[in-house]
């Protein structure tokens, strides 16, 4: 397996691989899962109710199951912290990789 290094990517496309190196840890990967499955319920939730106050718990929902796989299991630093935006984008992109079965539960 060839080491991505954290730099300033120009794409997704170069971020992505990266993003994936930090998420070998088959727990990180279901907890990232399962956050983002909570985040679909819970925006589903918000447009059904119009209680649009259940946004706020997104961030909660998204960003604590992922936080728990990295400290707890990878042992290591979200890349949130310097890439959130290709960090965002990775969640959603590695959630339909697990669901296709392109990246193993």
């Amino acid at each position: 397996m060839t080491t991505v290094k954290q730099s300033d990517f120009q794409s997704f496309a170069e971020f992505y691989p990266y993003y994936l190196q930090e998420h070998t840890n088959p727990t990180c990967r279901r907890l990232h899962f399962i956050g983002t499955l909570c985040l679909f319920a819970v925006l589903f939730g918000v447009l059904i109710s119009g209680n649009w106050w259940g946004l706020l718990l997104l961030p909660v929902v998204g960003y604590g199951f992922a936080w728990v796989g990295h400290f707890f299991f990878e042992k290591n630093r979200p890349a949130t912290f310097k890439h959130p935006w290709y960090s965002l984008a990775g969640d959603f992109v590695m959630f339909k990789d697990i669901l296709t079965g392109r990246i193993r539960w």
